[in-house]
């Protein structure tokens, strides 16, 4: 039997920590849909679809054994829902930092509530990449600073391209 994992986030914008995460959660699915959130709390500088293209052109320059294996999707409404649309068993989560586990800890708890056949497998951040945030990103390209060692060149070229926009 296929193990269908998920990796749900905004993905606003996709970062190398993200990258890390998809990367390792290859060694514990066959295949993996990486779902970009429509629905968030969170103020999504990049629409939907712009999350949606970046994360799938980073997904295309990993090997190809790699990125056969994933799949980029929008989804909207509970993430256990579309995780039985797409046959996932497995809910993929990075974890920077103990204060990531309580919110990420809940949500496990909630989504094995709605479906007690889903399970949460948490990856914590690679030790380069504890810091690294989407949040942070953005503010550091905001405010001119060196991104490289956080996102890819394409990433920081739309960052920087978004700000410059807002600037004039």
């Amino acid at each position: 039997m296929e193990r269908i994992g998920i990796y749900p986030g905004t993905f606003d914008p996709i970062t190398l920590g993200h990258m890390d995460i998809i990367r390792r959660s290859l060694g514990l699915v066959d295949r993996l849909v990486l779902a970009v959130a429509a629905d968030t709390d969170k103020s999504c500088l990049f629409s939907l679809e712009e999350r949606r293209q970046m994360a799938e052109y980073e997904i295309e320059q990993l090997p190809v054994a790699e990125h056969k294996r994933i799949e980029v999707r929008p989804f909207a409404g509970l993430l256990v829902g579309f995780a039985r649309e797409v046959n996932a068993t497995i809910i993929i989560r990075g974890l920077r930092a103990v204060s990531d586990f309580e919110y990420e800890f809940q949500m496990a708890c909630m989504n094995s509530r709605l479906d007690d056949g889903m399970e949460t497998v948490f990856l914590p951040a690679a030790e380069s990449m504890q810091f690294v945030s989407s949040r942070f990103i953005k503010q550091v390209c905001r405010l001119g600073g060196d991104i490289s060692s956080m996102a890819s060149e394409r990433v920081a070229e739309h960052l920087r391209s978004y700000f410059a926009k807002m600037d004039a």
